[in-house]
């Protein structure tokens, strides 16, 4: 006997509404049922990162949320963090220009959760973004392209709140 609720998830900005079963994670529903496969599942218990969302503007880790839980809430995966398709996001061009990805499995949660971190803290240090990122498990980079690639996207970012104000 399934038990299904029907939701309504805004992600990146467009709305979806599905009947789910209630044991769904919100990994399997963005990556199987909504079709985004950005979102990486890795450990599948909230020990790697790979699955960082953002949920109302927060991370999260989608393995370890229900898709019934995330029901009115609006989500942000790697795929909508580009302001649109023919640009990238300063973090993201960061990253591509620091060598901060490798293999690209962590890429995703890593920006997803550097997206969240430069929100809080625009003018972090080494150690804050090291401290930032140390729940993202990356196997292949050594995290230094990773630092680096967040250090020089806050001041990116930062140039582009001067350059707007």
């Amino acid at each position: 006997m399934s038990d299904r609720r029907t939701i309504s998830v805004t992600i990146n900005g467009e709305t979806y509404e599905r009947e789910v079963e209630t044991r769904l994670t919100l990994a399997d529903f963005i990556r199987h049922e909504v079709l985004l496969t950005g979102t990486h599942v890795g450990c599948e218990h909230g020990v790697c990162g790979a699955c960082t969302i953002l949920l109302d503007g927060r991370t999260a880790r989608s393995c370890l949320m229900l898709a019934v839980q995330a029901n009115g809430h609006e989500i942000t995966t790697v795929e909508g963090i580009a302001p649109n398709d023919t640009e990238l996001h300063p973090l993201q061009q960061a990253f591509q220009d620091n060598h901060g990805l490798q293999c690209g499995f962590c890429t995703p949660g890593m920006l997803t959760t550097l997206i969240e971190f430069l929100g809080d803290n625009p003018d972090p240090t080494e150690q804050e973004v090291r401290e930032a990122i140390s729940g993202n498990l990356c196997r292949c980079t050594g995290y230094q392209g990773i630092v680096a690639a967040a250090l020089d996207a806050a001041k990116r970012l930062q140039g582009q709140e001067t350059a707007g104000a």
